[in-house]
């Protein structure tokens, strides 16, 4: 980068380098083109460190430096490194904020119910399953969400504390799913571990049930599955012994370890164990009234159907997992995301035989049901991808649309 460059031709460079347009960079920031147009150019200073922060981000650059420059009137107070994740999210550097900086001496003003922030939480675990956005809009909420978490714990105590630290293990569970793929991996890590924590000051077995699924969810996704199968193994046993006359939530946090173990074993190749741990999935749902569902996990007799076809695909499956497929109603499943991915795991089968045609259509299904899930999933970029290089002469058109939409490199 010539040193002589302004913050706006270096902008420019840099996203131009990443084939981006100036709306697709622009939108990442949450702001319009026009603004962007005036940066590049010029006409306007970039004074806010929290967009420089968004423009780090969503150009994947770590060092701000790259940005900035020799500018000395450069917003770059604080932190000269951006929050970089294996995908760019403009809610990022927010959230890291919120978790990175937390305070050891909560203010002594104002009071947060535990019972009351329960409550938004669990309306942002909806939104998260109902939003065709639900990064962008959860990642909104949530920075004012652990900062209150955080504060109510350290601000109440007795039965209080304890409803007070399930809720904060909820927040930091939900920030986790929220961030998956586009958090650092050493925020992934801190989120997972506090999740698990405030479970364990709670002493709820549910809660560290549920923080243990998602301690699994990091472990696979960052190449530890054994460590993942153990993680959950152990919340199940831990869980199993409260759950005759326990809520119903809590044999859904039970089929939901079930579910997670068999989609681990099958990645792993481990067929006999997959279809095992379906299967004690599979008979927790039976236990429970047919239109039940988890209200984060989203477990229930659809989620069970949906991850027979995850566990066959994985274990390269195609024809099984496709035919299981044929026999799904995705509409009774209430989550947008959980549909979404489903789609995703149809289009892999569909790749795996060679039926691009095929692969094509389900994945412009599931990016119409849910574009952030598709955007922000390395698997849904991935088929996008082969269908973008692969794609028959007739749908290539389509397929370089759907790259574009889901943020695959064409250039």
């Amino acid at each position: 980068m010539d040193a002589d460059l302004t913050i706006g031709e270096r902008i420019r460079a840099l996203r131009e380098s990443r084939g981006m347009s100036r709306p697709v960079l622009a939108e990442l920031c949450g702001r319009g083109p026009d603004w962007l147009k005036k940066i590049e150019t010029g006409e306007r200073e970039l004074r806010s460190h929290s967009l420089l922060l968004r423009l780090a981000t969503a150009l994947q650059v770590a060092d701000l430096s790259l940005i900035t420059g020799t500018d000395t009137s450069a917003p770059t107070a604080g932190a000269q490194t951006a929050p970089l994740g294996r995908l760019a999210h403009p809610g990022m550097p927010d959230i890291w904020s919120a978790v990175m900086t937390r305070s050891l001496t909560p203010s002594s003003a104002g009071t947060v119910d535990p019972v009351a922030l329960q409550g938004r939480v669990d309306r942002t675990w909806r939104l998260w399953h109902t939003s065709d956005k639900n990064r962008t809009e959860v990642g909104a909420l949530l920075p004012a969400l652990i900062r209150d978490g955080e504060f109510a714990v350290r601000t109440v105590d007795g039965e209080q504390r304890r409803k007070a630290q399930v809720a904060l293990s909820d927040v930091y569970r939900l920030t986790g799913q929220a961030t998956a793929y586009v958090a650092p991996a050493e925020l992934a890590w801190v989120v997972a571990d506090r999740a698990l924590a405030a479970a364990q000051a709670a002493d709820q077995p549910a809660a560290i049930a549920a923080a243990a699924w998602n301690l699994g969810n990091i472990l696979r996704e960052t190449s530890y599955p054994e460590e993942a199968l153990r993680v959950v193994q152990e919340a199940a046993e831990l869980i199993l012994p409260h759950l005759d006359g326990a809520p119903e939530d809590w044999r859904g946090v039970y089929g939901a370890l079930q579910l997670h173990a068999a989609v681990t074993a099958a990645r792993e190749g481990r067929e006999g164990d997959a279809w095992r741990y379906w299967g004690k999935g599979d008979q927790v749902a039976k236990s429970l009234p047919a239109a039940y569902v988890h209200p984060s996990t989203v477990f229930g007799r659809a989620n069970v159907d949906f991850h027979a076809v995850s566990v066959a695909t994985d274990l390269r499956k195609s024809q099984k997992a496709i035919g299981l497929a044929d026999d799904i109603d995705p509409d009774v499943m209430p989550s947008r995301e959980r549909r979404a991915r489903l789609w995703v795991e149809v289009a892999r089968g569909h790749l795996q035989r060679g039926d691009r045609t095929a692969a094509l259509h389900v994945m412009q299904m599931a990016h119409r049901i849910g574009a952030e899930t598709v955007q922000f999933t390395p698997s849904a970029r991935t088929v996008a991808a082969d269908l973008w290089r692969s794609a028959p002469r007739a749908l290539r058109g389509e397929a370089s649309r759907l790259a574009v939409d889901v943020g695959v490199p064409t250039g």
